[in-house]
C-alpha cells in the first residue's frame, strides 16, 4: 500500500546564497496492507522529514512515493487533497483545527468530508472520543482550549475516525498516560487487523515493540559527505 523507490530530498537555503543541503538519498521501503513499520534514527536523521514526504508537504527531489496507485512525488495538489481525504491518514504530534469548531464536529470532519450522514459521522467521533477519556462536557468546545494531552486525544481520534488504507503515525503515544496509551495501541492493532499500512515514528519502545512488525533506520539513507 506504501511504496517509497530511491527517494531523495534536499532543502534550499534562500538566505544563505540559495546554497543546497542535501539531507536523504536511496530511501526505499514498503509497507504492505496489515504491517506497521517503525523508522528509528537519532534525532535529526530524516524521520519526520521522510513522513513529511509521503504526506505531500515536502516536495522529493527525486524517487517515487507511491501511496494507493498515486506518486506522490509528482501528484498535483488536487489529487494529494483526494488521497488524503479518503486513502491516507495522519496523526501528527499537533492538533491544527479552525478555532470555535465544537471537539465533536473536528474529530467527524474527516467523516463528513466523504459525505458520511451527520449523524454516523458524529456516533463514530463520539465513540472515539469515550474510548479516548475525553468528558462529554468538552465535546461542544474547541479543543484549541484544551490540555497538550488532551488535544493530543483528540487529534488521535480524528486520524482513526475514518478507516484509512494507509496511516501515517507520529509519536502518537507520547505524553499520555497508561489508560489512554493503552487505547492508543488498541486503535493500531485494530487499523493492522482491517488491512490498513502503517507507516510510523515511535519513541517509545514497549509501543513499538508491541505494534511494529518491522523497523527501518533512516540514518542508512543519510547522503554520504565526500572526503
Amino acid at each position: 500500500m506504501i511504496l517509497i523507490e530511491d527517494l531523495s530530498k534536499s532543502f534550499t537555503l534562500h538566505n544563505q546564497g540559495a546554497a543546497v543541503i542535501p539531507v536523504m538519498e536511496g530511501a526505499s521501503l514498503s509497507v504492505a496492507p496489515g504491517e506497521c513499520v517503525g523508522l528509528t534514527g537519532q534525532s535529526g536523521a530524516g524521520k519526520s522529514t521522510l513522513m513529511r514526504m509521503v504526506w505531500g508537504n515536502y516536495l522529493a527531489a527525486g524517487g517515487r512515493i507511491m501511496v494507493g496507485g498515486i506518486d506522490v512525488a509528482t501528484a498535483s495538489p488536487r489529487e494529494i487533497i483526494a488521497l488524503r481525504r479518503d486513502r491516507l491518514g495522519y496523526v501528527s504530534q499537533f492538533l491544527r483545527v479552525v478555532p470555535r469548531v465544537p471537539t465533536l464536529e473536528v474529530v467527524a470532519e474527516p467523516l463528513l468530508a466523504l459525505g458520511t450522514p451527520p449523524e454516523t459521522a458524529k456516533a463514530r467521533a463520539a465513540e472515539l472520543l469515550r474510548q479516548l477519556n475525553i468528558p462529554e462536557r468538552l465535546w461542544g468546545l474547541s479543543p484549541t482550549t484544551f490540555s497538550g494531552g488532551e488535544q493530543q486525544r483528540v487529534n488521535i481520534a480524528r486520524g482513526f475516525a475514518h478507516p484509512y488504507p494507509a496511516l501515517l503515525l507520529d509519536e502518537p503515544t507520547a505524553s499520555l498516560d497508561a489508560t489512554n496509551r493503552e487505547v492508543v495501541l488498541r486503535l493500531i492493532e485494530e487499523a493492522k487487523a482491517r488491512g490498513a499500512a502503517i507507516l510510523g515514528i515511535f519513541h517509545d519502545e514497549a509501543a513499538r515493540a508491541r505494534v511494529c512488525d518491522r523497523l527501518v533506520d533512516v540514518t542508512g539513507f543519510t547522503p554520504k559527505v565526500a572526503a
